[in-house]
């Protein structure tokens, strides 16, 4: 597994532009009509515009030498009519845009945030938060101009450029040619300048996650940071990344910057060589002042949307780096899936079965070999070893948060691989030590476990726990406002709901990782009450460094060297003066 830090750049996926803009396009299709809408608007847009200097040659070469004011006026009129229609439509055609484009950027981003929820825990191991933070923000977020611009852009200035260079080559094709002479210098100037400013954006994006999934790291280890006052070094990381950023920036901005330059240098030339073949080679005498008039226009009306398009180029250059990375998530499939022929998961008694299984995280490192045991229907195991023997990994194979590489495991002779995930993990119930509270109510918490419970089954679970006293003693009961994480809550009391949380969804398989870890020796006492009684009838896997809390297991496994090393009822170990014995005793002793 290829492991990700804060300061490790992310690899790239190589990724065709072509299906990247596709792809991205395809998610406009879906609003066809709107589309419609803004085009026919944009076409309005370009067509007024495009009639604007035919009305300046009319009015220059024909209405003032023939002093015909009437006419005159009658142009002026069309004129001011039709530009202030333009105005109007151009607001609209942006109204309509901008509100169509942040609805695509919504579904892209509800669309992405409901795959990453799909993806295996491999994922989350493999690189910082932070990162995958800055592709669901930062990266949709960049998209917004390019999916807009992209319609109210690319689609009206490539009409009018088609259009003018049409209309020049009618009215003058001499003068049309010399004023697109350095049309290919254009061209060739933009390849340049595209081609290495992309490699350039894609580093600034890298350094971008960098930076996030360094602020993330820092903001959530801020007691850390103070407890050791390493303000100061933490500063000077914080600096290092954002000098790295800057750098980046600096170095993608240089060439994006050159897009402008390259289009006026092309404008001039281009302008230049118009004036000079009308006057000098042409003639004046053979132009008309007011054909000339509109040419000048009519170059203008074609270097501006050039300019627009390479701005538009430039920003697809910019932001295509945002896209690719988040396609490259979206094309992640997940390690853990239901097979074609998964069936749902009938209801279980909680029978557990463990056949010759092997697992590692990675090709270097097997966690557990050839390990088998069967679990009756509501026995209590315990697990205990020393940290990382693979006591967390069994019960996370249970759940199947992670696929064995060998042999199979069956909950009421029904292999896991054959059932669907959903019905699996319906039926478990897993309490872990990082007891991860939601911002909202404790009521919204404890109901997090069953959605649909009523207020009798939650108060029933905070009951059975030993929640409930303490959370009607605060002053808005189980409608207190949780903050992130649980601030202002003690850890025990974190604890408290979220076991209340996992007991609500009454599991007919439970799951104690290390859950009493965080509570005072009288708080565990009350709570080993109420676990007994929701234990009772359920097969649950508990998970104990504190000895203590496992006296009435049914059976205790010990776990070590990539396997069980030892098993049997607390006593029989205790009588058998093993490994489990050993630390029986020393743990006991140092108490």
């Amino acid at each position: 597994m290829s492991v990700n830090t804060t300061r490790q750049d992310e690899a790239s996926v190589a990724s065709s532009k072509k299906m990247v803009l596709f792809r991205l396009y395809a998610y406009l299709l879906a609003y066809k009509l709107r589309i419609a809408i803004v085009l026919f608007i944009m076409l309005l847009v370009v067509g007024i515009t495009l009639v604007n200097p035919l009305l300046i040659e009319h009015a220059i070469n024909i209405s003032l030498p023939a002093r015909d004011y009437n006419d005159l006026y009658r142009v002026g009129i069309i004129a001011i009519v039709m530009n202030l229609s333009l105005i109007v439509l151009v607001k609209l055609r942006m109204y309509l845009m901008a509100k169509l484009s942040n609805q695509v950027l919504l579904k892209i981003r509800q669309e992405l945030y409901t795959h990453i929820q799909k993806l295996s825990f491999h994922f989350f191991d493999s690189r910082p938060i932070g990162k995958i933070l800055a592709r669901i923000i930062g990266d949709v977020n960049s998209l917004k101009d390019l999916l807009s611009n992209s319609v109210t852009t690319l689609i009206p200035d490539f009409i009018t450029v088609i259009a003018v260079v049409v209309i020049m080559m009618i009215k003058n094709w001499k003068l049309a040619l010399a004023s697109l002479i350095s049309l290919p210098l254009m061209i060739l100037g933009i390849y340049f300048v595209q081609t290495r400013a992309h490699k350039r954006w894609v580093i600034f994006r890298k350094k971008g996650s960098n930076l996030n999934a360094y602020l993330h790291e820092s903001i959530s280890g801020i007691r850390v940071i103070q407890s050791f006052h390493a303000e100061d070094e933490a500063l000077d990381s914080f600096d290092d990344f954002i000098g790295q950023h800057r750098g980046a920036f600096l170095n993608a901005i240089v060439y994006a910057d050159a897009f402008g330059p390259v289009v006026d240098f092309c404008w001039g030339l281009g302008s230049l060589a118009m004036y000079y073949m009308g006057v000098k080679i042409i003639g004046a005498n053979q132009v008309p002042v007011g054909t000339l008039m509109a040419f000048a226009t009519y170059i203008s009306m074609f270097w501006h949307p050039i300019m627009n398009l390479s701005n538009f180029y430039n920003q697809l250059v910019t932001n295509m780096a945002g896209a690719e990375r988040i396609f490259e998530i979206l094309d992640t499939d997940p390690e853990i899936t239901d097979n074609e022929n998964a069936v749902p998961l009938p209801n279980v008694q909680g029978a557990v079965t463990f056949r010759n299984v092997s697992f590692s995280y990675d090709e270097n490192t097997s966690v557990l070999e050839n390990v088998s045991f069967h679990v009756k229907p509501g026995e209590t195991i315990a697990l205990v070893g020393p940290t990382g023997a693979g006591k967390t990994t069994i019960i996370n194979l249970i759940s199947r948060f992670y696929d064995i590489q060998k042999g199979n495991i069956l909950i009421d002779n029904h292999s896991l691989a054959e059932v669907t995930i959903e019905s699996l993990r319906e039926q478990m119930g897993i309490m872990t030590q990082d007891n991860f509270l939601f911002t909202g109510t404790i009521r919204d918490n404890i109901k997090y476990g069953k959605l649909d419970a009523t207020d009798e089954e939650m108060i029933a679970a905070a009951k059975a726990v030993n929640a409930h006293d303490f959370i009607m003693k605060l002053e808005k009961g189980y409608d207190t406002e949780i903050k992130e994480r649980g601030a202002g809550f003690s850890v025990g009391q974190k604890q408290l709901i979220a076991f209340a949380r996992t007991m609500v969804a009454k599991p007919n398989i439970l799951i104690l990782d290390e859950a009493t870890s965080s509570i005072d020796t009288h708080t565990e006492l009350m709570v080993q009450k109420g676990i007994e009684s929701m234990l009772k009838g359920r097969t649950s896997f508990v998970i104990a460094h504190r000895l203590s809390t496992i006296k009435k297991a049914d059976r205790i496994f010990v776990i070590d060297q990539g396997g069980i090393i030892e098993q049997g009822t607390p006593t029989e170990l205790l009588e058998k003066k093993g490994v489990y014995h050993a630390l029986y005793m020393s743990q006991f002793c140092m108490d």
